[in-house]
């Protein structure tokens, strides 16, 4: 039994990082069993799920949607906020009563959520059904915990506090033939105050260029048509390396494979330079969105986030890309009810996003994870204050994202074509060049493909639009 200890999980020592391989060396001890997975939060947990998925396939399961007809459940957990937590632990209590009915199903826990102190003590103290939980380190051993299940019966809380290793053949089952996402590192070293991710996900420890581009090769000798950089902070690539390279060197050498389009994921404002501008401006396979979190628009709140940059700073680097990407979009992250913040410091976000008109934006209320600093702050501001100025707050990002939407009324945009409208067999749906989900009414044998499509009317979070032939493409 290994448990979670944050205080190893927040070391952070000049040891080099060596690549390391999965042991894929296991019977198919679970042939002719089905298994339940369920992801919760980021991209990067969903990208582990596609792990979890191909270990569970490769001993023999296969995937079912109903959790009822399942004899192995993977929960995969995230840890940002409480109500992720609250939402894991909600749906435990259907796992239990389904074991209950089906003693020999085998119940996983992993991610994130897993690496927390507290909640592997609320796991041990009030969920001995749960039979196995793994970290965010040790995906790769799901299997060979699985397998001692059928032996041993008892709980197995495997969780490492670590700076964490770099694997080079990872095996996944993915969700697309389409869009596929890529790490290109792993970790996080910006310890902002209020971020439990640090802890979770080790440090900050990026993968070799080359087997990055060579992935991406793969994947679009394969049929794939998007690829997704994948990084807690994917502006830091490279600075953990002895190489001399950094991310505007990966993303060059991405978009020379000619792949048709790359994409990116998550941006600190605090490392974007100049260079990684000019590489966006430059191809026209990095697409012209960026998701550039603010969190705060009050310099006060941004330094007792530990963010590192002001409101000037992140108003100075907006302007900078779009004045070189005029097209580009822009979505971001805020925070509302950092510990005591007050109304003026709250106006002051608004007036950020007055001043920048993001296309879009995930806002929340601040949500204490414990072992982070912020944690720690009495907090004077009410529940009902913070409830209050988020729902100003998205009035307006809905405004703007209404109105950015509203302006590409007519015209002619590229598309590529993911999937069938769930909610209407008759249309399919895709996303533009700058990350704009649109329905159109067309036949699923352009899923897959990249087609000019007129819009014809905008909503807050979507368009509606038509094919159009390519010779009309603006």
């Amino acid at each position: 039994m290994n448990l979670p200890d944050l205080k190893e999980a927040r070391k952070r020592t000049n040891k080099l990082v060596f690549e390391k391989k999965v042991d894929y060396q296991f019977p198919e001890a679970f042939r002719g069993k089905k298994y339940f997975l369920k992801t919760y939060g980021c991209q990067m947990n969903m990208h582990d799920s596609e792990e979890i998925r191909k270990n569970l396939e490769l001993l023999g399961c296969k995937e079912t949607s109903v959790l009822e007809n399942s004899d192995v459940v993977v929960l995969n957990t995230c840890a940002i906020r409480e109500n992720a937590h609250d939402k894991v632990f909600g749906y435990l209590g259907r796992c239990k009563h389904l074991k209950r009915e089906k003693p020999e199903l085998l119940i996983a826990i992993g991610g994130c959520m897993s690496q927390e102190e507290n909640v592997v003590k609320e796991i041990k103290e009030k969920h001995p059904y749960v039979d196995i939980v793994f970290g965010t380190h040790n995906i790769s051993m799901l299997p060979h915990y699985l397998i001692a299940q059928l032996k041993k019966k008892e709980q197995d809380i495997e969780v490492y506090s670590m700076e964490g290793d770099v694997y080079e053949n990872i095996k996944y089952s993915r969700d697309s033939k389409i869009s596929a996402w890529v790490n290109i590192m792993y970790g996080c070293d910006k310890f902002c105050t209020y971020c439990i991710v640090p802890y979770t996900r080790g440090k900050q420890r990026s993968r070799k260029l080359e087997k990055i581009v060579a992935e991406v090769e793969e994947l679009k000798n394969n049929g794939y048509k998007e690829v997704t950089l994948l990084g807690q902070n994917v502006n830091a690539y490279g600075k953990d390396l002895e190489y001399g390279y950094d991310f505007k060197d990966l993303l060059e050498s991405v978009a020379k494979t000619d792949i048709p389009r790359i994409r990116f994921v998550t941006s600190h404002p605090w490392d974007f330079t100049d260079e990684m501008i000019c590489v966006i401006s430059k191809y026209d396979n990095v697409m012209p969105y960026i998701h550039l979190p603010l969190q705060s628009g009050s310099d006060t709140i941004l330094k007792k986030m530990g963010r590192r940059y002001t409101k000037e700073e992140y108003i100075t680097l907006f302007k900078k890309i779009k004045e070189k990407i005029p097209e580009c979009s822009i979505t971001t992250d805020i925070i509302v009810g950092f510990p005591n913040e007050t109304e003026e410091e709250f106006l002051e976000t608004l007036e950020v996003v007055n001043t920048c008109q993001f296309d879009s934006a995930f806002t929340f209320i601040y949500s204490p994870r414990e072992g982070t600093p912020a944690s720690l702050i009495k907090d004077s501001i009410s529940k009902e204050v913070k409830e209050e100025r988020l729902q100003r707050l998205n009035r307006l990002i809905n405004h703007y994202s209404l109105e950015k939407n509203k302006a590409l009324e007519g015209k002619i945009v590229p598309v590529l074509i993911l999937g069938n409208n769930e909610k209407d067999k008759s249309k399919i749906y895709g996303y533009t060049d700058t990350m704009k989900l649109i329905n159109i009414n067309g036949s699923k044998e352009l899923i897959g493909q990249i087609v000019p499509v007129k819009i014809q009317e905008a909503k807050s979070f979507s368009l509606d639009g038509i094919m159009v032939k390519e010779s009309e493409m603006v």
